[in-house]
């Protein structure tokens, strides 16, 4: 099978990891030789409850009974699509009312910049320097990496770049801004939080000349940062909401969240102003409308924050530099980037799963599911600090 996965499928970097999974379940995946490895990566963000998580399982059984893929999406009245949106609605603050379902958080992002352009009549798109928002050609017109995206060149125009948390540039915002898109807490650039009432600021600038604020809760929304979403944490609420990963409970999806009347522009003046086949399915609504429901109805969210220190307890060690990141959404730092691709590498042999971020080539990824035990997270922090001590033991 790996021959023909190298042979057949389309891959992304020239050595992917390459494990062959025979199945998964809790905290764990398993391999062709059934050998378990503990995961501390979740999908990147995605398994919120693990894998093969029983409610999950069951909702989207319940839903293959009944119905696949029947209409394009708002067409027909699908029951497990409404009421996702309708629990979502019941879950977000004003004016958070109305929500447009997506196959990938980069479809949303796409669909949220379109309809800040709609609702404003204007053109220019505000991103911040190493965002990643994904990777169509509008999410990768607001990349602030540009190493990524030159290959792709041209892509959307009138997009421009901030610092993030440099309140200095706040002023680059004004009235032929229609929106500027952030990343709640910065995915991608090392798990970097707003500070001093950084996206209040953002915020009050957008206000002041008529800017939407796009927030992008891909990563950090559903629980992974102790609430619900991260925006919560930072006393700032956007006009435009993009959820994804953590949504679906490992089911592909994306969302992007508006009031009604902004979202009704979507509508007419054209028709058909965003459209999408499988956004919406079924079978996918089913489970993410469990998956949302067990966290908000567990001590899930609380448990995340407990399990932050458990983790930040366990992972001293001279090789790490600091931890990152908020709830279950962290990055230890390595002094290089050599020693976190050894840690990460040697890990799988040693079964555990990390993995890296986009453009921190020091920070080893630590996103595991909000379902892992506490004896899970020690075990695994256990095993990165004996690499950690054989690597300090080969540099002495």
């Amino acid at each position: 099978m790996k021959d023909d996965f190298f042979k057949y499928q389309a891959q992304t970097t020239p050595h992917p990891l390459a494990m062959t999974v025979s199945h998964a379940e809790g905290s764990y995946i398993y391999d062709e030789n059934q050998k378990a490895y503990l995961d501390f990566v979740a999908g990147v963000s995605a398994c919120s409850l693990g894998h093969k998580h029983p409610k999950v399982i069951a909702a989207i059984k319940a839903q293959l009974d009944k119905y696949l893929h029947v209409m394009v999406y708002g067409e027909y009245v699908q029951e497990t699509a409404v009421a996702l949106s309708k629990l979502l609605a019941s879950l977000l603050p004003d004016p958070l009312e109305s929500t447009y379902l997506t196959n990938s958080g980069t479809e949303a992002i796409e669909g949220a910049i379109k309809l800040a352009r709609r609702v404003t009549g204007r053109s220019e798109i505000i991103s911040a320097h190493h965002a990643y928002h994904g990777n169509t050609m509008g999410a990768m017109s607001i990349m602030g990496y540009e190493a990524r995206k030159a290959a792709f060149r041209p892509l959307i125009p009138d997009v421009n770049f901030i610092h993030f948390n440099d309140v200095s540039d706040l002023n680059k915002i004004s009235s032929k801004t229609a929106a500027v898109v952030l990343e709640t807490i910065q995915g991608g650039a090392g798990f970097i939080e707003p500070l001093n009432g950084y996206l209040q600021k953002v915020r009050e600038q957008c206000d002041a000349v008529g800017a939407l604020l796009i927030l992008d809760e891909i990563q950090p929304g559903f629980g992974r940062t102790g609430k619900l979403f991260g925006f919560e944490h930072f006393n700032c609420v956007p006009d435009i909401l993009v959820t994804g990963k953590g949504l679906g409970g490992g089911m592909p999806i994306g969302a992007f969240t508006a009031s009604k009347a902004h979202m009704q522009l979507l509508q007419d003046h054209p028709k058909l102003g965003h459209i999408t086949t499988f956004g919406g399915h079924p079978v996918i609504a089913a489970a993410a409308l469990a998956t949302v429901k067990e966290i908000t109805e567990s001590n899930l969210m609380a448990e995340a924050l407990e399990k932050e220190q458990l983790i930040r307890t366990h992972l001293k060690h001279p090789l790490i530099t600091e931890i990152r990141g908020r709830g279950l959404m962290l990055a230890a730092f390595t002094p290089s980037a050599e020693i976190t691709n050894t840690v990460v590498l040697k890990a799988q042999d040693e079964g555990l799963i990390l993995f890296w971020l986009l453009f921190e080539p020091k920070a080893i990824r630590i996103t595991p599911p909000l379902t892992i035990s506490k004896e899970e997270i020690i075990k695994g922090c256990h095993i990165i600090l004996q690499i950690l001590d054989g690597i300090l033991a080969e540099e002495i």
